[in-house]
């Protein structure tokens, strides 16, 4: 029997393209206008066409804040997703117990960004705090402040506290789906703990941790507030990532047009990579399936 289309439910989706329009669109809008203008004050504004693009495009500059934050990006989701899979496969599935891990595991992800950054902060301090401190009572050379290496790690272990719980929490979602039936045949097949994960869990767990891989890489590679708080970008340039180099273009130096430039080609680069995860995660999963 043909179904009726009732057309009147977009109308409820016209609030949502409205928002977006304003919060997203337009500002972007205005970005473009930068990005192929330049201004010496008094809103005079000169034409340029793709001039800051291709001054972007051979700036130095950028591509070693490119090369910094691909890193940082590829190690914490290289540490991020097996961890948080780890941890959701330990979690009481139900009970008491189940409820309270769920809670800690939630607590981290309602601190502000800001908030995370100043508590590493004090957290790392030699004279006030308590890592900082503790090594230092221990004979480990440790200065976020001054020593590569050290800021490094602080601004990881910093990521990794903060939003390893969002993959635990979006892993144990997955595993919570599996029907008992499947644990049950394993168990009659006398499958090991490694196959039921590998043939099982896993595949059943592969839409959310697409989800979750999207999710840390764009956070990750857009990372601004935490890192700044903390080293502000130091030492030297050595974790002055994307986000923390374009803001100091716009407002540091006041270059809108190659800020502008700059950051269409900062989302360009995190929609391209996003959309090659999406590929290739949803290409395994068809396999699996």
């Amino acid at each position: 029997m043909d179904k009726t289309l009732n057309h009147k439910a977009w109308f409820l989706v016209l609030p949502v393209i409205a928002l977006v329009a304003f919060s997203a669109v337009i500002p972007l809008m205005t970005v473009v206008n930068y990005s192929v203008q330049d201004t010496f004050g008094n809103n005079q504004f000169y034409w340029v066409g793709l001039e800051w693009f291709e001054e972007m495009l051979h700036s130095e500059r950028m591509w070693d804040a490119l090369g910094r934050q691909l890193i940082f990006s590829a190690i914490i989701l290289t540490i991020q997703i097996p961890l948080g899979i780890f941890v959701a496969l330990n979690m009481p599935k139900s009970g008491f117990w189940s409820s309270l891990c769920l809670v800690l595991m939630s607590l981290p992800l309602l601190i502000p960004w800001n908030v995370v950054g100043t508590i590493w902060q004090i957290f790392g301090r030699v004279d006030i705090g308590l890592l900082g401190y503790t090594l230092d009572a221990l004979g480990i050379s440790y200065n976020y402040t001054q020593d590569t290496f050290a800021a490094w790690v602080t601004i990881i272990v910093m990521d990794v506290w903060h939003w390893t719980s969002l993959v635990a929490l979006l892993a144990f979602a997955g595993l919570k789906s599996i029907p008992d039936a499947y644990y049950q045949a394993a168990k009659i097949d006398q499958a090991s703990r490694w196959a039921i994960f590998r043939y099982i869990e896993l595949p059943k767990m592969m839409g959310v941790l697409m989800i979750a891989i999207l999710l840390r890489f764009m956070d990750s590679f857009m990372i601004y507030t935490e890192p700044f708080v903390v080293t502000g970008g130091g030492p030297g340039n050595a974790t002055t990532l994307l986000s923390i180099d374009l803001v100091k273009m716009a407002l540091g130096q006041f270059d809108l047009g190659p800020a502008a430039a700059f950051s269409i080609m900062y989302y360009l680069v995190i929609l391209i990579i996003s959309w090659v995860f999406y590929t290739v995660m949803t290409n395994l999963e068809k396999k699996e399936g």
